[in-house]
C-alpha cells in the first residue's frame, strides 16, 4: 500500500501516456451527454472528472453506480464503462444495458470480462496495468477519461493542467507528507493523530471539490476501518449545521477535517468561517483544516485527494490495522456469487 501511494505520481504520468497513445476512439461528434458508470474504487476517477469539469464542461456528465441505468441513456450519449478487475457485475450490467440502447461506448479496465466483452462488441477497450487494489488506480481511471474527452474535443485541453498536477504531487510527495518526514512537519501524519480514536467528520465545498471528500470518507472506510461522514458547503449551512446537537455522547468523539481552497467561491469561503465559528462556540469542538497545493484546479483536487490518501494510510497504522485488506468486501462478493 505504502508503495502504491508513493508512485502515485509516477502513475498519473504513466496515464497520461497511455491516453497520448490512444488510437481508434468512436466518433462523438452527435454526443450530448457523458455517463460513467462504476462502483467503488473504479468509479472514484470519474467523480474527479466530474469535479474537475463541473464548471467547465458544456455536456452535462453523470457518475452512475447501479446495476440499471436511467432511460435517457442513448445513441447520443457517451458511456464510460469503469471496472479496474473487469469483473464487477453492477458495472457489467450496466455495460450490457449502454450496449444495447446503443449508446457510444469506451471501457477502461485491466482486463477480465470486461474486456473480453469490449472484444466480441468491438467496442474502444483501454487497458490499464493490473496489480493495484481499485482504489489506488485513481490515477489511470481518472486521467485517462479526462485526456479521451479533450482528444475527442468534448471539453478543453487538459495536458499542461495534467502536467502541473504531477509536479505538484511529486513535490508533496518528496516534501509533505512521506513517512520519512517527521510528524511536526508532516501534514498527513498531524491530522491522522488528530483523528485517532474518533469519529471524523469531514467538510468540503461542493462542485469542484466534492471528489475530495467523497475520496477521503471511502479512504477511512477501506484503508483505516474507520466510519466517517461527509458533507459539502454550501448545502450544509442549509441543514448539517443544526444536527451538531445529539447525541452528545457521539459528537465528543467527532473531529472535523475541511479541505479547504483559496480560490472557491468567496461566499462559501465566508460560510465555512462562520459555520467554524458557531460550531466551535456551541460544542467546543477543535476543527482541522486542509489546505490545497498548486495553482491550476486539477493540481488543487489531486492535492488535496493524496494528502487525504496518507492520512488515511497513517490513521490505519495507529489503529495496528493493514491498511490494505478489505475482509468484508471480499466476503460480500463470495456471498452474492452463491446466489
Amino acid at each position: 500500500m505504502l508503495d502504491a501511494l508513493n508512485h502515485f505520481p509516477r502513475q498519473c504520468r504513466q496515464a497520461s501516456q497511455i491516453a497520448a497513445g490512444l488510437r481508434n476512439l468512436p466518433e462523438c461528434k452527435d454526443v450530448k451527454r457523458i455517463v460513467f458508470v462504476g462502483v467503488g474504487g473504479s468509479a472514484i476517477g470519474a467523480d474527479l472528472v466530474r469535479s474537475y469539469l463541473y464548471f467547465k464542461s458544456s455536456l452535462p456528465i453523470q457518475v452512475i453506480r447501479e446495476y440499471e441505468l436511467p432511460a435517457y441513456i442513448d445513441s447520443q450519449t457517451l458511456v464510460f464503462v469503469c471496472s479496474y478487475s473487469g469483473n464487477t457485475e453492477e458495472t457489467l450490467s450496466a455495460y450490457a444495458q449502454a450496449r444495447d440502447k446503443g449508446a457510444v461506448l469506451i471501457a477502461i479496465s485491466s482486463g477480465g470480462q470486461l474486456r473480453e466483452r469490449a472484444a466480441q462488441d468491438k467496442i474502444t477497450f483501454v487497458e490499464i496495468p493490473r496489480g493495484l487494489p481499485p482504489r489506488y488506480a485513481i490515477g489511470y481511471l481518472s486521467i485517462i477519461p479526462l485526456s479521451i474527452l479533450a482528444t475527442l474535443g468534448l471539453t478543453e485541453e487538459v495536458l499542461p493542467n495534467i502536467n502541473q498536477a504531477i509536479k505538484v504531487l511529486e513535490e508533496l510527495q518528496q516534501t509533505k507528507i512521506n513517512p520519512r518526514i517527521g510528524s511536526a512537519d508532516n501534514v498527513s501524519k498531524c491530522i491522522a493523530q488528530e483523528l485517532y480514536n474518533k469519529l471524523p467528520v469531514v467538510y468540503s465545498s461542493s462542485a469542484n471539490f466534492s471528489v475530495v471528500v467523497r475520496r477521503f470518507r471511502s479512504q477511512l472506510n477501506e484503508n483505516s476501518k474507520v466510519l466517517a461522514s461527509s458533507a459539502y458547503f454550501p448545502e450544509i449551512g442549509h441543514n448539517e449545521i443544526t444536527g451538531w446537537d445529539n447525541p452528545k455522547s457521539l459528537l465528543k468523539k467527532a473531529a472535523i477535517v475541511i479541505f479547504r481552497d483559496n480560490l472557491v467561491n468567496p461566499r462559501i469561503s465566508k460560510r465555512i468561517e462562520l459555520t467554524k465559528e458557531i460550531i466551535a462556540k456551541e460544542t467546543g469542538q477543535r476543527i482541522l483544516e486542509v489546505w490545497s497545493r498548486g495553482e491550476d484546479l486539477l493540481s488543487r483536487i489531486f492535492s488535496l485527494i493524496y494528502i487525504g490518501d496518507f492520512i488515511s494510510y497513517y490513521l490505519a497504522i495507529l489503529y495496528g490495522i493493514d491498511p490494505a485488506s478489505t475482509d468484508r468486501i471480499t466476503v460480500l462478493k463470495e456471498r452474492l456469487k452463491r446466489g
